[in-house]
């Protein structure tokens, strides 16, 4: 979602904030804003469009200060405009940026109205900067103003605000949406992700919900929700500078396509020992839980749910565990029935996705006992509020379409069902042959990707099409819903997945010349009954893409073409899957010249509802 870059330094730190927007541009967004305070008085352009406008507005007309607030907006309350972009200001006195939504903004601004307030922009920030601007008539300071200001707040946000009043004071607040403060040599950067800073520091302070920070240039001082003074740790990132550069790949997706035998080999580092998973990988008190566990409930959005979805045939067909997964924002709002014992499972990449954390706040106010989060960012608010916790180690994703998290989530999501299922059904012969798999992945996928110059080829017969149906059966049906994601996302093609079995039951009417149908095929037992469902679309003059395990026969057939998949286990074979279909939604992205990693009205991390 949006973006915030915020810092006060000896130095301009407008070139920081620039550099910062442009490391949170995978985020998705639609506009840009940059305000610093000088002599006194504060300083803003905003733009529409991407952060290089932005660049370009400044280059044309200069501003500099050493303490200063930018933002990259995706439109929530009112439309993409300059208007709405952030910073927003209040009489050339207080400027803030927001992530998040104010669900009572209806309600300030008609008391803002009433008090002679006048609005620029549609956005629900902007009652933020008025009611900090009328708080600081009844207060002496910045800091009592925004304390007085977000206790009228309902909703989620994470706020950057400076004052003209007081130039050497930044305040940074944090609920429902993240926020880290970057902790320099005489120097402080606050941003809503550490890829923003990481040219000027490698040290931060993870915010908690309910903080509030006011920064200077020799002291930080951080109030929790309790408005007690609190000290959180600083922590030191292993990320590097270039570790969010693309290098020589094109795109970024395509960087993190083939990064995923290094991802899932680092997934899986370290956490066996003679060739058997060791529980403590999960938390130090892993057996004890999974001692006590008689199912498992999954909540998770998008990729991740799946991923879960996966996970579902896994742990009912191989380890035997009861397994109900649900898409998190449907889950809080349907007052569901828990299992008893239920180990609750979130999934999500950035570990901040707003209704994914609601549900596992929802599920324990139910009554749960016990979760588990699986994640790629260590120090996010769902691995704090989980008991258990399992990282991917997938590196930074930036790119908006997700592949080598997704990858690595079926890794670590086979990891738990062996962890979990040597309690219910699977056998010692069993869990050593998935673990023997689960080593070969890394080989497996990179014969894969050498079928990038086939794949590429395909992807021109979409240059012209609109529609895209996606098939598989069993633990396939999710990976043919990944592929219909993912090209939806990149190429804006209409694309939609249905389980092979169901074409009989209204997709069949769909199936033309002019509409591809792609099809998952592993060499598995439900193989014959998906040569059927094959057979159904070819005699209709359905034109057909069979990603087919190599070591099957194909009868020629001119409606068919078949690109073979390196012969692959059972077990881990829809990871191996996702492969190509990631491959073929890229290349047809790049076609039809769209914005491969930021692709139009979408965001990396949800972190509002």
């Amino acid at each position: 979602m949006c973006g915030i870059v915020g810092g006060i330094a000896q130095r301009n730190v407008v070139p920081i904030l620039l550099e910062g927007l442009k490391r949170l541009e995978y985020r998705g967004y639609d506009s840009a804003g940059l305000a610093v305070i000088n002599n006194g008085q504060i300083y803003r352009k905003r733009e529409l469009g991407k952060v290089k406008g932005l660049e370009a507005l400044l280059a044309a007309d200069p501003i500099s200060g050493n303490i200063g607030l930018a933002h990259t907006r995706w439109a929530t309350h009112g439309k993409p405009s300059t208007a709405n972009a952030h910073p927003h200001i209040c009489r050339n006195k207080v400027a803030v940026v927001h992530n998040g939504i104010i669900e009572n903004h209806d309600l300030l601004r008609g008391e803002q109205l009433e008090n002679g307030y006048e609005f620029t922009s549609q956005t629900d920030t902007e009652v933020i900067v008025h009611e900090v601007f009328h708080a600081l008539e009844s207060e002496d300071d910045l800091l009592g103003a925004v304390k007085q200001t977000v206790r009228k707040l309902e909703g989620a946000y994470a706020l950057g605000i400076v004052s003209s009043s007081e130039p050497d004071t930044l305040i940074a607040c944090r609920k429902g949406s993240p926020l880290v403060i970057g902790v320099g040599i005489g120097e402080y950067f606050i941003a809503s992700d550490v890829a923003a800073l990481l040219p000027v520091t490698q040290r931060f302070i993870f915010m908690e919900d309910g903080d509030i920070a006011s920064i200077s240039l020799n002291k930080l001082v951080i109030y929790d929700v309790n408005d007690s003074v609190v000290s959180r740790p600083i922590k030191e990132s292993q990320l590097t500078a270039d570790a969010v550069d693309k290098g020589d790949y094109r795109h970024y997706m395509l960087k993190e396509i083939y990064e995923q035998p290094f991802a899932i080999s680092q997934t899986l580092e370290g956490r066996f020992i003679n060739n058997r998973l060791q529980e403590n990988s999960f938390g130090h008190n892993a057996a004890e839980v999974f001692d006590a566990i008689k199912s498992v409930q999954i909540l998770a959005c998008g990729t991740s749910f799946h991923a879960g979805l996966v996970a579902r045939y896994w742990f009912e067909e191989l380890a035997g565990v009861p397994c109900q997964i649900e898409v998190a924002s449907e889950f809080r709002y349907r007052h569901p029935v828990l299992a008893d014992n239920a180990l609750i499972v979130t999934i999500s990449q950035s570990g901040e996705t707003a209704d994914t954390l609601a549900a596992l706040q929802e599920a324990k106010k139910l009554g749960a006992k016990y979760a588990l989060a699986i994640c790629n960012v260590p120090e996010s608010s769902l691995v704090r509020e989980s008991d258990l916790v399992l990282m991917t180690r997938a590196g930074p994703e930036i790119g908006v379409a997700s592949t080598k998290a997704f990858t690595a989530q079926l890794v670590t999501l086979m990891l738990l069902v062996i962890a979990i299922g040597r309690r219910f059904r699977l056998t010692g012969p069993m869990e050593q042959k998935i673990t023997s798999d689960l080593f070969s992945l890394p080989g497996k996928i990179e014969k894969v990707l050498q079928l990038d110059g086939q794949i590429k080829t395909l992807a021109e017969q979409f240059s012209e099409k609109h529609h895209t149906l996606f098939l598989g059966r069993g633990a396939h049906y999710p990976i043919a819903m990944e592929g219909a994601l993912k090209l939806k996302e990149i190429s804006y093609i209409h694309a939609e997945a249905y389980p092979a079995g169901e074409l009989k039951h209204g997709p069949l009417a769909l199936i033309d010349a002019d509409m591809p149908v792609i099809v998952v095929a592993p060499n598995n037992s439900l193989l014959e009954k998906l040569k059927s469902n094959i057979q159904e679309v070819s005699a209709r003059g359905g034109e057909l893409i069979v990603f087919l395990d190599e070591t099957l026969v194909s009868a020629p057939d001119s409606n068919v073409q078949i690109v073979k998949i390196p012969q692959v286990e059972n077990e881990i074979s829809p990871i191996v899957y996702t492969i190509p279909l990631q491959l073929l939604s890229y290349h047809v992205a790049v076609l039809k010249g769209t914005d491969v990693d930021q692709p139009r009205n979408l965001a990396k991390s949800v972190t509002v509802e």
